[in-house]
């Protein structure tokens, strides 16, 4: 086995996950004396300069200065917006991500967002809390047009789940021609603002990137108009937060359901956390009992796909 690459899971995997993880790459066959999980930064960089492959939570602080042999990082979440990619490809580091293992739990939750707005559950939640019997009338999914602003992996389940409501399923992607079956108007991104005029229900499911920071601002929140839902699973940033608050108070858009911001956790001062309009959550749409599985899936399938092909080959390529 001296031929196969040394696997480092460092230490802002977390203890209990990295030998969870550890533990699960060894049940699919990876060999043990290989796959090394790190508890402490000491233990990251004594095992650093041997590593090929590293997956990480977070990349830990001077690990490219004493990782000489890496050649693949594999991270935990989708987004990548925290690394400094190209200083990664610069040194001939592929950069794989965890796309795909958030998908089914993400789709869930802004289903249930969407839910949430068409039955006026989230105002109703607040009159129980008060005792107060109101009466409303909830609406209904079918014949809603649900816009979706990035298709990849979570974007495609979104369209999947709001299909099966009857929905009519509009998606802004750059390859028009990978869209999924589910989406019914494919659109490119110069046709944003045509998708938030068309949306009653508008989902941020897009990277963090150069391009997409603050694509959502009053322009685009004054086409969505009274009748739209904002749902942003994305990150922060891809929305201009000062901008949705002053639409939010003022009725401009009939509200938004957020898991992530631009600030993090929220600050308890945030007037987010009082808008009757408002649906709050703390970045946990991702959260799902089966994230360990997917990640074993993602992670010795990659590891194989190193050790015969090299780096090329490599599943979630982001770099």
């Amino acid at each position: 086995m001296s031929a196969d690459p040394t696997l480092l899971l460092a230490h802002t995997v977390g203890p209990d996950r990295g030998r969870d993880l550890r533990e699960r790459l060894l049940a699919e066959g990876l060999p043990a004396d290989r796959v090394v999980a790190a508890e402490t930064p000491a233990e990251t960089d004594a095992h650093a300069a041997d590593a090929r492959g590293v997956v990480i939570g977070r990349l830990p602080d001077g690990l490219l200065e004493r990782a000489d042999s890496l050649r693949w990082v594999q991270t935990l979440s989708s987004g990548t917006d925290y690394l400094p990619t190209a200083e990664l490809a610069d040194g001939g580091v592929t950069v794989t991500n965890s796309a795909g293992v958030h998908a089914e739990p993400i789709g869930e939750q802004v289903l249930g967002y969407m839910l949430s707005f068409e039955r006026d559950l989230h105002a109703l939640a607040r009159q129980q809390a008060e005792s107060r019997w109101e009466r409303r009338e909830g609406g209904e999914l079918r014949g809603k047009t649900v816009g979706i602003v990035g298709v990849g992996a979570i974007g495609t389940r979104v369209a999947e789940l709001a299909s099966a409501f009857g929905t009519d399923v509009w998606g802004v992607k750059r390859d028009l021609d990978s869209m999924p079956d589910a989406v019914d108007e494919p659109r490119s991104p110069e046709d944003l603002h045509e998708v938030c005029l068309a949306a009653d229900y508008l989902v941020l499911a897009c990277p963090l990137t150069d391009e997409t920071a603050g694509l959502i601002g009053g322009d685009e929140l004054r086409l969505l108009g009274g009748d739209g839902v904002l749902v942003n699973v994305a990150r922060g940033e891809v929305c201009d937060q000062d901008a949705l608050v002053g639409a939010l108070r003022s009725h401009l858009i009939r509200g938004a359901a957020l898991d992530v911001f631009e600030e993090e956790p929220l600050p308890s001062d945030s007037p987010l956390w009082e808008l009757s309009n408002a649906v709050v959550t703390p970045h946990m749409a991702g959260s799902t009992p089966h994230k360990a599985e997917r990640w074993t899936e993602i992670i010795a399938e990659n590891y194989r796909r190193l050790a015969r092909d090299g780096e090329e080959r490599l599943r979630n390529r982001v770099t």
